[in-house]
């Protein structure tokens, strides 16, 4: 098993940016694909990016390509997410999660609590 801890979220200004950790504990980091996902009041909860286990490659929805970068740091166990040009729409409770096998959009096996995000206009 592996448990997750996001941090990172606050309130900023549409344009600006802010960066999101997820820190990972208990079983190898590696061994896991990870993912961001979000959810805003009223909706429901939404895919954001995703990520192998090595980093080699990633995965955006198609409303972040380009503003949004998802890292790791497997040395480190944690996951990062660069959140650049920030708007309003971009407001919402950040989870990351974690997958035993496979990677992409769905199917994650481990949820850490989130964090918000709150973009002002």
């Amino acid at each position: 098993q592996v448990q997750l801890v996001e941090s990172g979220g606050g309130l900023v200004q549409a344009g600006d940016s802010l960066r999101l950790s997820c820190a990972a504990s208990g079983r190898t980091f590696s061994s896991y694909a990870m993912g961001w996902f979000r959810q805003a009041p009223g909706k429901e909860r939404e895919f954001v990016a995703a990520i192998t286990w090595t980093g080699g490659a990633t995965h955006y929805t198609d409303s972040v390509k380009g503003r949004f970068f998802i890292s790791r740091d497997n040395y480190k166990s944690t996951m990062y997410l660069q959140m650049n040009s920030l708007k309003p729409e971009d407001t919402a409770v950040y989870y990351c999660a974690a997958r035993e096998t496979g990677w992409g959009i769905g199917d994650y096996d481990y949820w850490g609590q989130g964090t918000q995000v709150t973009v002002s206009s």
